[in-house]
């Protein structure tokens, strides 16, 4: 008989081999031999999507997940669930209760369709989750519900709960270091406090952005719909708030850990383009920034103009990488790009992508005055 190289590799190597496959191709090993039988059963790692199948026969998906959760010996760390038709909830409550029996570190659900999933109380136990995402689900925690004290990373998106259900998801998750947070029912405001916070992305319709003793932000991605005022001020030393007002010249604590920063702008905006300005100038240590400018039709190109030539002084020291994209050519997108060209020293590289063929942008950039000897310049086509 020949040599069975593959059965006998080390149980690490096959792990990583099996979790390359889909869930329905590695229970189908265990008829390899009475050596693989079991392998799959103790994978640590279970995601069902729509690779679990060939066809669209809903049975054959839930059965797969039935027996696959039935037969697993050991702990599960990462269950993702994710299928493009609707689940029967009754299915999702009891595999949700299986999990939360075993310690469950990483937990996927995307509910595709229907309405939003209910999540079940038994969720709200699962202490050791590291990572929650969650998509078209609603949130209704038991009155003991006191946070999750292990968890790092939260990713909410189109998700439905009362304001004090997210707050306290923040607060006394004290290791948050990663949230995502996009078009939530029941919230118009939102108010996050949480010391280790280093990444945060923001999207949807609210009014506000309240961030509380958030000062070891890395990276920053706000988007905000529906709202043309929208403002960053300072609330005391260690808060930052995204909402109406005037903004002060500067915060009573710098954004010392920001380094990286996305923002939206409409440039024909004055609003939006202090607000702007306000996190650039606060924030010593960016290297990267990221503008998607997107069109407005207001027209405000003196007090642009003004506003960007009363910053002329303002030095990025630690500026390397810029990117644009979205821009048109205007008079407003022109004096912002000048203003990061020259007063970024250190820059390396400039990327400029505009909404449509611009022939006249390009000979204008290559005008602009660089503070930085290195920088480049790169003119993408849309």
């Amino acid at each position: 008989m020949a040599l069975d190289r593959i059965s006998n590799l080390p149980s690490d190597v096959v792990e990583n081999i099996l979790s390359r496959l889909s869930i329905k191709e590695a229970v189908s090993t265990s008829v390899l031999s009475s050596n693989w039988r079991y392998k799959t059963a103790m994978l640590p790692h279970l995601v069902f999507d729509n690779r679990c199948f060939s066809n669209k026969n809903l049975t054959t998906f839930e059965n797969i997940v039935n027996q696959v959760l039935l037969l697993h010996i050991g702990p599960i760390n990462t269950f993702k669930l994710s299928h493009l038709d609707r689940l029967p909830t009754s299915d999702i409550d009891r595999w949700i209760l299986h999990l939360s029996r075993n310690a469950i570190k990483e937990l996927i659900l995307h509910i595709w369709k229907g309405d939003p999933y209910k999540v079940p109380s038994c969720l709200f136990s699962c202490q050791d989750l590291v990572h929650l995402e969650l998509y078209n689900c609603l949130l209704k925690p038991p009155s003991t519900f006191k946070g999750f004290k292990s968890l790092k990373s939260l990713d909410i998106r189109l998700i439905t709960l009362a304001p004090d259900v997210f707050d306290k998801m923040i607060v006394c998750s004290p290791l948050l270091e990663k949230l995502t947070v996009a078009y939530i029912d029941g919230l118009t405001r939102l108010k996050i406090g949480a010391p280790n916070l280093q990444y945060l992305k923001v999207n949807g319709d609210f009014e506000n952005v309240s961030l509380e003793n958030t000062l070891n932000l890395v990276e920053v991605s706000i988007a905000l719909d529906g709202s043309y005022d929208q403002r960053l001020v300072p609330g005391n030393c260690s808060n930052l708030y995204l909402a109406f007002g005037d903004l002060p010249e500067k915060l009573p604590e710098p954004l010392l850990s920001l380094n990286y920063l996305s923002v939206v702008i409409r440039f024909k905006h004055l609003k939006e383009l202090l607000t702007a300005l306000f996190l650039i100038r606060n924030s010593p240590s960016l290297k990267v920034l990221s503008i998607s400018a997107e069109e407005d039709q207001a027209v405000l190109v003196e007090e642009a103009k003004y506003l960007l030539d009363d910053n002329e002084n303002c030095l990025l020291t630690q500026l390397q990488i810029v990117t644009i994209i979205g821009v048109s050519g205007v008079e407003t997108e022109l004096d912002f790009i000048r203003f990061l060209l020259s007063n970024a020293p250190v820059l390396k590289r400039m990327t400029v992508k505009p909404a449509s063929v611009n022939g006249e942008l390009v000979k204008k950039l290559l005008q602009f005055r660089r503070a930085s000897a290195f920088a480049e310049i790169i003119y993408m086509d849309p």
